[in-house]
């Protein structure tokens, strides 16, 4: 999207070289009026007033200005320009200095309740660093003036920290319409096991990087940009999560059971092929079938078997 944003290009003074003209000369001048015109007291008049009327008005012209601070000059609703410049300046006292911050700043987005791509309902917040980028769509682009009245006193006049707020409160809307989109294209986790699809738990980065495009698309309208975002919480909605557990407790006793049994026949394997190889005894079907049957148990058992001996035959 184009920028409007552009640099201030007006008459701009060092603010010491204005204050030593308003605090040194404008009383020089006063008191080079009374020499002059003492005698004339109807020009001696006149003139002191102009020039008291000029040290007042140049006061307001003063402001200083940190660094990653701005200030959008608007000349009785005309837009001058923005000003970045770090220092003490003195500038037309009839401009009107909106004052801004580049800073980076942190929102924690409180958890929403959300429903994934296949219908769960589940719990899901994040944590973003947002700042400045275009300060002429910031001020012009949304109502932050407004917006920023609407918390305040309703003056005209607005704080840094209340047009902050209000551009805190755009970020916060439009990240949470983003979560929402974002948290309704994926489910919460992979319940038919396919490890290629995305999910919300397993997505990691790439989530996170979809989320942070998405809120810089509808940020971008408002001059703002996201530096960071990241999902911070996700859970299942309270009304689903104990059935939910139990399934994520089901698929964990059958992945471990899956994982005992592949151990198990391969053990099993292994010692008919060693007793074979160093023909150790010679077993027919039927007796491998029994000893694979025991060997099983044995390995796949909750609790360690308890040992029998068999005092007969291997058939009695």
């Amino acid at each position: 999207m184009e920028t409007k944003e552009m640099s201030y290009n007006e008459l701009v003074i060092n603010g010491f070289m204005a204050l030593f003209f308003n605090l040194v000369m404008l009383p020089a001048l006063v008191f080079l009026n009374f020499l002059i015109f003492g005698q004339l007291p109807w020009l001696s008049i006149p003139v002191l007033f102009v020039l008291v009327l000029l040290f007042v008005l140049m006061l307001p012209g003063y402001f200083s200005q940190e660094p990653n601070e701005a200030r959008v000059m608007v000349f009785f609703g005309e837009y001058k320009g923005t000003f970045k410049n770090t220092g003490f300046f003195w500038v037309n006292p009839f401009m009107n200095k909106k004052k801004l911050s580049l800073r980076a700043r942190n929102l924690d987005v409180e958890p929403i309740k959300v429903n994934d791509k296949i219908g769960n309902p589940i719990l899901i917040g994040l944590v973003l660093v947002w700042k400045l980028k275009d300060t002429y769509k910031a001020m012009f682009e949304i109502d932050a003036q407004t917006m920023a009245d609407s918390k305040g006193t309703g003056t005209a006049s607005v704080s840094v920290a209340g047009r902050m707020n209000a551009f805190e409160d755009f970020v916060r809307v439009q990240s949470d319409a983003a979560l929402r989109q974002v948290a309704g294209q994926y489910a919460y986790d992979d319940n038919e096991h396919d490890t290629n699809e995305l999910t919300l738990r397993g997505g990691g980065e790439e989530i996170n990087d979809q989320l942070e495009r998405q809120l810089n698309e509808r940020l971008a309208m408002a001059g703002m940009e996201i530096v960071e975002a990241r999902i911070n919480y996700l859970a299942y909605a309270p009304e689903i999560a104990a059935v939910m557990l139990r399934r994520q407790q089901a698929s964990a006793i059958i992945t471990a059971r899956e994982k005992i049994v592949e151990g198990a026949v391969s053990m099993v394997k292994m010692a008919l092929d060693k007793l074979a190889e160093d023909g150790i005894v010679e077993l027919d079907e039927e007796k491998k079938a029994a000893m694979v049957s025991n060997l099983l148990v044995v390995l796949c058992a909750d609790e360690p078997a308890q040992p029998v001996i068999n005092s007969g035959t291997l058939n009695h």
